[in-house]
């Protein structure tokens, strides 16, 4: 194949890349506080991503020292998963939508909280860019009801996924990583 030919292929190739979100370009602005290089699947979200920020205590600077941390460390109520911007979020499980309103701006600008009563769980989903169901919807199992975005996130596209006891604040968030299913994604042969 001559140059000619080829040089418009690349840069059709580097241009779907862009607009896809390709995983393997990733976010310049990532910062991964965890020495985990797994990348996850999850029926929560599209594609196989790298946790930024495990839940618990973490060297990251964004949280205030915490008497359960040693060393001044702060402590992460949820789990952050890198992401491109765009990559589609679907529910798992039955939930419904309930209004965001008492979750405060380190979520973004549009966090999404969903409640599954009979299971016993809120999960609160910060950074999203476009959230495609409203408080009081029920969202059915498999609906994409979400996007992924940098909104109030200094360190690029990622979500945060925050499991708390059903109408609990803050102090309720446990570990999410059951509820969101990771599973390590296995590597093609």
């Amino acid at each position: 194949m001559r140059l000619g030919r080829v040089a418009p292929l690349l840069l059709a190739l580097a241009l779907v890349a862009t607009l896809t979100g390709s995983a393997t370009a990733g976010d310049p602005r990532w910062v991964f506080y965890t020495t985990d290089k797994t990348h996850y699947t999850s029926p929560w979200f599209k594609g196989a991503h790298r946790i930024m920020i495990p839940f618990g205590c973490t060297t990251a600077p964004y949280y205030s020292p915490d008497p359960r941390c040693r060393n001044d460390r702060g402590f992460h109520h949820g789990l952050d998963v890198a992401m491109p911007c765009g990559t589609p979020l679907y529910a798992a499980v039955r939930l419904r939508a309930m209004p965001h309103d008492s979750l405060g701006s380190a979520y973004g600008d549009n966090p999404v909280l969903l409640r599954n009563r009979k299971r016993g769980f809120d999960l609160v989903i910060g950074h999203t860019r476009k959230v495609y169901v409203k408080p009081g919807d029920m969202v059915a199992k498999g609906t994409m009801f979400a996007r992924a975005n940098d909104r109030g996130a200094p360190d690029g596209c990622h979500l945060h996924f925050e499991r708390r006891a059903v109408g609990g604040g803050l102090s309720t968030a446990v570990k999410p990583r059951a509820l969101l299913a990771l599973t390590p994604r296995r590597e093609s042969r």
